[in-house]
């Protein structure tokens, strides 16, 4: 793996940002006087990451804004809605060379662009909330000006906490759907399996931890053994056996379709997020 080189400057402090500066650590993509993490107010937060992983913080404006000009890459980790504030009140620090990272949803690169007030190599990524355990599934996208050098970095950085695509930027909403969401789909199976075997009459912890290491041990068949799914599905399915008739099942409550349809919801639903996010910001720069 690609050692970073340069300042690493956080915007943001939340779990995402620590979860990827924990990641760029324990892979030593990073060293921990490479990076500075600042924030709005939070000086609390600040000296916590501080004090855990030996990083710098930034908690006054001057502060904040010295290592905004010094830092050869900027990670947006803000709530989406704070965007445009956080990046218009440092636009006077941006560089035209500088990488521009951002890990929120709905925040289109135009949108970005603009708020920076200059034309930015920016990488809009869509990481999941298991790249706090540094099993995530991210999509990234870059707009024209990153550079082979900077997608480098990108993909380092976020390969340090998990897998890494590279897509399209219209394709993030289908990787909303897909991995952004996915987890939670994950987990209300694992929920449905626990309440069906507890109707049958076991208890619930045993339960929840056959129904967790059935889900753990065939995504590791999948990730292991490099065959797909389908193939694995039909080696342990035997004609007229338990898990015939319960695939059988599956199928004629068209389960595969049922996933389709709320994936196809929840991307439909990115895109709406997106074009009421960019609406408002269009009618708010209008007035």
């Amino acid at each position: 793996m690609h050692a970073i080189n340069g300042t690493i400057c956080f915007v943001g402090s939340g779990s995402m940002a620590e979860a990827i500066l924990r990641g760029l650590l324990e892979r030593q993509v990073a060293a921990p006087d490479q990076i500075i993490v600042t924030n709005r107010h939070n000086h609390t937060r600040l000296e916590q990451l501080q004090s855990q992983y030996g990083i710098n913080t930034a908690c006054d404006q001057e502060q904040k804004e010295q290592a905004i000009k010094e830092a050869e890459l900027l990670l947006l980790a803000v709530k989406p809605k704070d965007a445009e504030a956080a990046l218009t009140a440092v636009r006077h620090c941006l560089r035209p060379d500088q990488l521009l990272i951002s890990v929120l949803a709905g925040v289109s690169i135009a949108s970005l662009q603009r708020y920076a007030g200059t034309t930015l190599p920016i990488v809009r990524t869509m990481p999941n909330t298991s790249s706090t355990i540094g099993l995530g599934a991210t999509g990234i996208s870059l707009s024209p000006a990153v550079t082979a050098e900077q997608q480098t970095q990108a993909m380092t950085i976020f390969e340090a906490i998990g897998t890494v695509k590279l897509v399209e930027e219209d394709q993030l909403h289908v990787v909303t759907a897909l991995s952004g969401s996915g987890p939670a789909y994950v987990y209300y199976m694992i929920e449905a399996m626990m309440e069906a075997a507890v109707s049958m009459g076991m208890d619930e912890s045993t339960a929840k931890e056959l129904a967790v290491q059935t889900i753990l041990g065939a995504a590791e068949m999948v990730q292991r053994t490099g065959e797909e799914p389908s193939t694995l599905r039909e080696k342990v399915t035997s004609p007229g056996g338990t898990t015939y008739a319960a695939l059988e099942r599956f199928r004629q409550l068209n389960y595969k379709d049922i996933v389709k349809q709320a994936m196809t919801s929840a991307e439909a639903r990115s895109r709406e997020m997106g074009a009421t996010t960019k609406t408002a910001k269009e009618e708010h720069h209008d007035a």
